[in-house]
């Protein structure tokens, strides 16, 4: 498996491990405030995160491209500061709302890279690194 899919996939797990504990939090006192901080820490990190793996575990000629480690340090960036910004942000604390914004943006930007890798053609991979043989 491609190194960027293992990577993508370990994330993974750690944001259904973040998302569930926030669900828990939110069940365990009552205050139900952070729903959104929960359904993104699932939706961007585990379920986004897992799918992004799984095509890079299925397309390894574009797995190994410099682009998709880029894409995985934005998005997984972006998606890093936008789940405790916004979890802030719903209990109340209003000053972090430009953080909730440009983590947003820039997991956006994350997103929109993986598009042009999507799109990108599979014969424009990085030179195989095994010599041909005769």
């Amino acid at each position: 498996m491609p190194r960027i899919a293992n990577l993508y996939f370990r994330t993974a797990i750690v944001f259904l491990i973040l998302g569930i504990s926030i669900g828990l939090h939110m069940s365990i006192t009552g205050n139900h405030a952070a729903t959104g901080a929960h359904a993104h820490a699932n939706l961007l990190g585990w379920v986004t995160m897992a799918i992004f793996g799984g095509y890079h575990a299925l397309n390894p000629q574009k797995a190994a491209r410099r682009l998709a480690m880029i894409q995985y340090a934005v998005y997984t960036f972006g998606v890093t500061m936008l789940i405790p910004s916004l979890y802030l942000l719903l209990s109340g604390n209003t000053a972090v709302e430009p953080i909730v914004a440009i983590s947003s943006l820039i997991a956006f930007a994350g997103v929109l890279l993986f598009a042009v890798i999507i799109f990108s053609s599979s014969e424009a991979s990085v030179s195989a690194r095994v010599a041909p043989t005769y």
